[in-house]
């Protein structure tokens, strides 16, 4: 980790796709059953290392979810992982960890203990496809924490549902208006609208209906905006 003028060095924010990628966590017991579980919700392939490990992980275990080796720690371990988390006491099996994750450059994150991690994991706030992701850098993951309740009091369920909507309209918004400057002067629009409103109140048909109608009205403003195809009469 390297500083400059007292300050740690910024990370840069990034959304890994780990979909049945292969994935190690060493450790068993409740940071590393909570990683876990994250790396699952994201849909990786999970291989534990841990002499002992929690209910919960046994119980992920026998319904197949995870792979366990009910051991101590290795070199070799980590071959063919594309993103390591270490989640054990003893900072000593951190660094080995660290040492061959960095053989391999696979990104590793260890527990509450910067030094030995390259990447960090933010807080983060999800409603279906929509996720908000809190760091401190590393310096106060509970003050992370505390944002992201906060945040998740104003960001309700019905952001999820309109994320959906929204993905719905992508196709046909590309399709009938051009230019990207225009497009994206629309698609303020309609986030700015009460079409939210619409879907927190359980009226979908109505939120629909007004994202057809700011489209219209898209189209017509461009329209008239362009000039006669055959010039001015004169």
């Amino acid at each position: 980790m390297s500083y400059e003028a007292g300050r740690m060095t910024s990370f840069y924010p990034v959304y890994l796709d780990l979909r049945d990628r292969p994935c190690v966590v060493v450790g068993g017991g409740a940071m590393a059953e909570s990683k876990v579980l994250g790396l699952l919700d994201a849909g990786a392939q999970v291989t534990v290392v841990a002499p002992e490990v929690s209910e919960g992980l046994s119980d992920l275990e026998a319904r197949g979810r995870i792979r366990v080796l009910r051991r101590s720690y290795r070199r070799g371990d980590l071959d063919g992982a594309r993103v390591v988390i270490a989640a054990c006491e003893d900072r000593s099996v951190n660094h080995q960890i660290w040492q061959e994750a960095e053989d391999l450059g696979v990104p590793v994150n260890a527990v509450d203990d910067m030094p030995h991690c390259n990447f960090i994991a933010p807080a983060v706030h999800r409603q279906g496809d929509l996720a908000v992701a809190i760091s401190t850098g590393g310096k106060s993951p509970a003050l992370a924490v505390r944002l992201r309740d906060r945040i998740a009091s104003l960001v309700g369920p019905e952001y999820g549902a309109f994320l959906t909507l929204l993905g719905a309209w992508r196709e046909e918004v590309a399709a009938r208006i051009s230019g990207p400057r225009a497009r994206a002067a629309l698609w303020y629009r309609v986030v700015d609208s009460d079409a939210i409103d619409l879907v927190r109140g359980g009226d979908l048909a109505g939120a629909n209906a007004r994202i057809a109608r700011l489209l219209s009205e898209a189209r017509r403003e461009l329209q008239a905006a362009q000039p006669s195809a055959y010039g001015e009469e004169g």
